[in-house]
């Protein structure tokens, strides 16, 4: 590889990323033109350790199978034309030769006219039989015979010589991937060991100051790498084989030294990380010095995904992953395994596709073209796909989705009740037993439990109260968990339902202001006397809820016409808020006591809300919505949500 190491001054750097924003497709030709055509190195592997892989080479069948003509049922090998007049009538008499040939055993006696030999299933045909009759359909007749009750023609359940598979045919073709059956195939055979595609050795790196790996305490401001991990199993889902070398910081000398040794050993390397515009982010520089031609893609019209970068190094795939987890993963699937299947050997990956409805309107960015991952559900007139929402940032979003739909780049959103094509990630769909949409709660988790691990499929999707009942209104869902005050009957929830919902109770949260003990701004003093301090303290800032949320109506119900400094921080759940107040970020907020408790945060009652169900009339005696309530209704679940600091209804 080439220069050594000599890193670049950050002064001159601002303006050395992104220069030409490539299409997908535009980046994928040169990405593949740099690398290919390319020949795909082989070995030999044992039958045990070709599992997998792709076949380098034609396998052609080196003996028949069946190598003999064999039984296919327990009975007597006969000569056809002895018994060609045999019925239940008048059954013909045949005198066995007193040999029984059982699989493995060689036949000795012949068949001659007359006679008939006992043979088991598998067993070779003896010399002069050319049937067998199954024992069901002979019966003893005396010291030395035996009465056959039906015919047979020649050839009954007779398996000859290469009828399965013949010497000299072609087993399997080059490029086959070698499953179960394969192996059976050419185990049948007596072939110990098959040339297959060497499997492309795949470096790992991760980068970035901020990385801790799993099982390690995790230090302020820090986060753990996800991306090593799941990028290293996602090699090996597809035909590589993969070394995780751990998470390198954001030093330039450090990280080319690790570049160039993984380099060195392997044939491809894969970041993520440092290919942004961050002033920590370097890798993107390094690559420039190991070898040509370098960068051949370094930013696409892709969402999530812009930040990718491409290169060939000395013939080597380098490869720079965004830094967030849905974006390294998508990235990855989309642009990265097509070259990996490739250099393995495999077959391009075949994706299952169907069509879905979006129920909600889907803004997307001109001038991208946006891949939008969706979790499927039955609607009443077909599959609903619902946009995750959860951000590149969130790993939850590409391991909990079913698939993604296309959004192309000249356009700047999907309207919804758009009827969309959706990729799914494995080659079928499993469309969910349970269907929730709503408000989560953590307290939603322990009553579903049960179902889980009664073999039900629950999908829950967080959108919100007023959003999850949208969807009830749409049919999109079996219940929707709302919590919704109502000023006017100042009741919960019942005053919301329309037509075809019904109300089911669920439980009780206790709301309240949250905030750091010792803070005296707020110890000992009420809800409303705290919210009243706060909002005359410029220096007290707040955490909000999202709009829909049943918490923004309460907190719009204290604050009045205040909007007090961070009003328009509005995180989409209750762990975010307190997660903002312990961190110094916000000083006070809105969450339930459960939360507040889990995270040692001080905690000032002020409503006990009423977290219910609003469920589909017509979906009620549904098996799985039984099983909820049923669930929801049973001691164990009640004792659980007792525990966690809620009060069943």
């Amino acid at each position: 590889m080439s220069n050594p190491l000599q890193p670049k001054g950050r002064d001159s750097i601002d303006q050395d990323q992104f220069l030409t924003i490539l299409s997908r497709e535009d980046a994928l030709a040169r990405f593949e033109a740099a690398l290919f055509p390319r020949p795909v190195p082989s070995e030999m592997r044992a039958l045990a350790d070709a599992l997998g892989c792709a076949l380098a080479q034609d396998v052609v069948a080196p003996i028949d199978v069946p190598p003999f003509d064999r039984a296919n049922v327990d009975g007597f090998a006969v000569r056809s034309a002895d018994i060609a007049s045999a019925s239940e009538s008048v059954p013909v008499r045949l005198t066995p030769t007193g040999e029984v040939i059982a699989c493995g055993v060689a036949a000795v006696k012949p068949v001659l006219s007359g006679t008939a030999t006992s043979i088991a299933t598998g067993g070779p045909l003896p010399r002069g039989a050319d049937a067998i009759v199954m024992v069901e359909h002979s019966q003893p007749a005396g010291h030395r015979a035996i009465e056959i009750r039906r015919a047979a023609s020649p050839g009954q359940y007779v398996s000859y010589a290469g009828s399965d598979i013949a010497r000299g045919e072609a087993l399997l073709r080059a490029g086959a991937m070698i499953g179960s059956r394969e192996i059976g195939m050419l185990a049948a055979c007596g072939i110990a060991e098959v040339p297959v595609a060497r499997r492309p050795r795949v470096a790992v790196l991760s980068t970035g100051d901020e990385l801790v790996q799993p099982g390690q305490p995790l230090r302020p401001a820090a986060i753990y790498d996800t991306n090593g991990t799941i990028v290293t199993a996602a090699i090996s889902e597809n035909g590589g084989e993969a070394k995780f070398f751990g998470a390198i910081p954001d030093d330039e000398r450090q990280l080319e030294l690790a570049m160039r040794q993984a380099l060195a050993d392997h044939d491809m390397l894969v970041l993520s990380g440092g290919t942004s515009k961050g002033a920590g982010d370097v890798s993107h520089r390094v690559i420039a010095r190991l070898g040509s031609p370098g960068i051949v893609a370094h930013g696409v019209a892709l969402k999530p995904g812009k930040p990718l970068c491409l290169a060939v190094c000395d013939g080597k795939p380098v490869i720079i992953l965004p830094g967030f987890p849905t974006s390294a993963m998508f990235t990855f699937h989309d642009m990265i395994v097509p070259v990996l299947r490739r250099m393995a050997g495999l077959p391009p990956r075949s994706d299952a596709k169907v069509t879905a409805k979006i129920p909600v309107r889907i803004a997307s960015e001109l001038g991208r073209t946006e891949f939008v991952m969706v979790s499927l559900v039955e609607g009443d007139a077909g599959l609903i796909a619902y946009p995750s929402g959860k951000g590149s940032g969130a790993i939850t979003s590409f391991a909990q989705a079913d698939g993604f739909l296309r959004i192309d780049t000249l356009a700047d959103q999907m309207p919804a009740g758009t009827e969309a094509e959706v990729t799914l990630f494995t080659p079928h769909v499993r469309v969910p037993d349970l269907v929730i949409v709503g408000s989560h709660c953590t307290g939603l988790d322990l009553v579903t439990a049960p179902l889980a691990r009664a073999g039900l499929l629950v999908r829950s999707i967080a959108i919100g109260s007023l959003g999850g009942l949208a969807a009830a209104k749409r049919g999109e869902c079996d219940f929707a968990p709302i919590h919704l005050f109502d000023e006017k009957t100042e009741t919960y929830n019942a005053p919301y339902l329309a037509d075809g919902l019904e109300l089911v109770p669920g439980w009780r949260r206790m709301q309240g202001i949250v905030f750091r003990k010792g803070d005296k701004r707020f110890e000992g003093l009420s809800a409303q006397d705290a919210v009243r301090a706060a909002v005359t303290d410029p220096a007290c800032i707040m955490v909000n809820r999202n709009q829909g949320a049943g918490t923004r109506i309460l907190i719009d119900r204290l604050l009045g016409e205040a909007r007090p400094d961070g009003y328009w921080n509005q995180p989409r759940s209750h762990n975010a808020v307190a997660a903002a107040v312990a961190q110094h970020r916000a000083d006070w907020g809105m969450t339930i006591a459960p939360v507040a408790n889990a995270a040692g945060l001080g905690f000032i009652p002020l409503a006990e809300e009423h977290y219910d169900f609003a469920l589909v009339t017509a979906r009620k005696q549904r098996q799985a919505v039984r099983a909820f309530f049923d669930a929801l209704a049973s001691p164990e679940s009640r004792a659980a949500l007792t525990q966690a600091g809620f009060r069943p209804a």
